[in-house]
């Protein structure tokens, strides 16, 4: 049987993996753009596909970077609280969670609002505004999880599983 935490990484790694496609995806198009400049022809959108994917490796990316020590902590504030430094990180988790909760609810309301009245994009891909913004609503949806989850960790076992380690010092 499948354990609820093992679906938890594979979900924060499936994320992980998007944001890996959609940086490969705006480099394809920003070399496919060049190539039609090259050839004396145009690539209408391109430079907004391309943003569309920023947008998308950045937010599908989000709860993978945070399972591995990728965001930015003050672990020297941290360090210094001593023994208040735990529930420090438990006031920081839970103020994130909720607050990315919040975002996601407003992204999604943001995606309704783009499909219910038909939200196109001012640039020349003319492309409706809802299908880009998925990238933000599902990366904030998966951001929000990965905190509420460390949350619980860090009250209920005392280890939130962020790797603590700086990347130079990794094994992996």
């Amino acid at each position: 049987m499948i354990s609820l935490r093992k679906i938890l990484e594979g979900l924060y790694f499936l994320g992980g993996i998007l944001g890996g496609i959609s940086m490969i995806a705006i480099l394809i198009l920003i070399c496919a753009q060049m190539v039609a400049r090259w050839l004396g022809m145009s690539f209408p959108g391109a430079a907004n596909y391309a943003g569309y994917c920023m947008a998308g490796s950045i937010f599908f990316a989000l709860a993978y970077a945070l399972n591995h020590g990728a965001h930015i902590r003050v672990t020297l504030l941290l360090s210094g609280l001593g023994k208040s430094r735990r529930l420090a990180e438990i006031w920081c988790f839970g103020f994130s969670a909720a607050l990315l909760s919040f975002f996601f609810y407003a992204a999604v309301e943001r995606n309704l609002q783009s499909y219910h009245f038909n939200f196109r994009s001012q640039g020349q891909d003319n492309i409706a505004l809802w299908i880009p913004e998925l990238s933000m609503s599902i990366g904030s949806a998966i951001l929000a999880i990965a905190l509420w989850d460390h949350f619980l960790r860090l009250i209920f076992t005392d280890h939130m599983g962020i790797e603590d380690l700086p990347p130079e010092e990794r094994t992996e």
